[in-house]
């Protein structure tokens, strides 16, 4: 069987970019989804080179209500078959509810929640007659608990959880799977998009490289796990703020969002940690 084909959401930069070369590492052909199609150009144009595997970009904005449709029509065209959909486009907002205009927090539904919902929808059909098919939504630690300064953010990562939870035993013996994948801080534009940088839990957490974030969600996905927590760390935040009440952990979360006072030696910017993980070739 060819290797299968797996189509990927906001993998301009960030987790999404490493899923796409871990994917192509593996030999799996590729369709390349995020806003600005130069940049997609550039990023197929590197995996062609490095991995020797077929990448299509398509430059599309999911926060408009057509994109998904315009995606799987342009795919149905060109004969191209999708056996893997990978939803990881998203994005967050820092603030107090009543500071926060009402368009971002739209902006996080429609991209976070609405969009992934959609792509699923039109491409799940396929998989189902093949009875062969993966999906991978990134969710995110978020999703176990509320956050204040990130409540919007917090609910749709929540939904992702408790949607791809469901699905998964929707889809039992269809030859379809879906996994969560729930990474916590992770070194890319997350942080600086949301005014974060300054943040306790960019500054003094345990933060994540993104190629281990992938190669984490690439293992779990290809093994039909249900979902993944990577990081050790993260693993046990997840099992110990479980065990508080619900206003412990949203009083805990909302100090890991508040600004940090750092030295200049000891601070991080962003891309630290990803250099340092391509670096030492994970």
């Amino acid at each position: 069987m060819d290797a299968e084909r797996a189509l990927i959401t906001g993998s301009s930069s960030g987790i999404g970019l490493h899923l796409a070369h871990q994917f192509a590492e593996h030999g799996h052909p590729l369709v390349l989804v995020a806003p600005v199609q130069a940049e997609l150009e550039h990023v197929a144009a590197q995996i062609r080179s490095e991995h020797g595997v077929e990448v299509l970009a398509i430059g599309r904005d999911l926060e408009q209500p057509n994109a998904a449709q315009e995606i799987f029509d342009e795919l149905r065209r060109r004969a191209i078959d999708v056996h893997i959909l990978v939803n990881n486009a998203g994005h967050g907002f820092r603030g107090k509810s009543w500071e926060i205009p009402i368009e971002k927090d739209i902006s996080m539904l429609r991209l976070n929640i609405e969009a992934p919902l959609r792509l699923t929808k039109l491409f799940i059909l396929p998989m189902l007659q093949r009875e062969q098919g993966r999906i991978l939504n990134t969710a995110s630690v978020a999703a176990f608990e509320p956050g204040p300064l990130l409540n919007v953010y917090h609910s749709t990562k929540a939904f992702l959880l408790s949607w791809s939870e469901a699905l998964a035993i929707e889809l039992e013996g269809t030859g379809v799977t879906v996994t969560a994948l729930c990474p916590g801080p992770t070194d890319t534009d997350f942080f600086p998009k949301a005014g974060m940088l300054d943040t306790r839990a960019f500054q003094k957490a345990s933060v994540s490289a993104p190629q281990d974030v992938a190669k984490a969600g690439y293992d779990a996905l290809m093994s039909g796990e249900l979902f993944v927590v990577p990081g050790g760390m993260n693993k046990a935040l997840v099992a110990a703020r479980r065990l508080l009440s619900e206003p412990a952990q949203a009083k805990l979360n909302m100090r890991f969002y508040e600004d940090v006072s750092v030295d200049a030696n000891d601070r991080r910017e962003r891309g630290d940690l990803e250099k340092d993980a391509a670096a030492n070739g994970s």
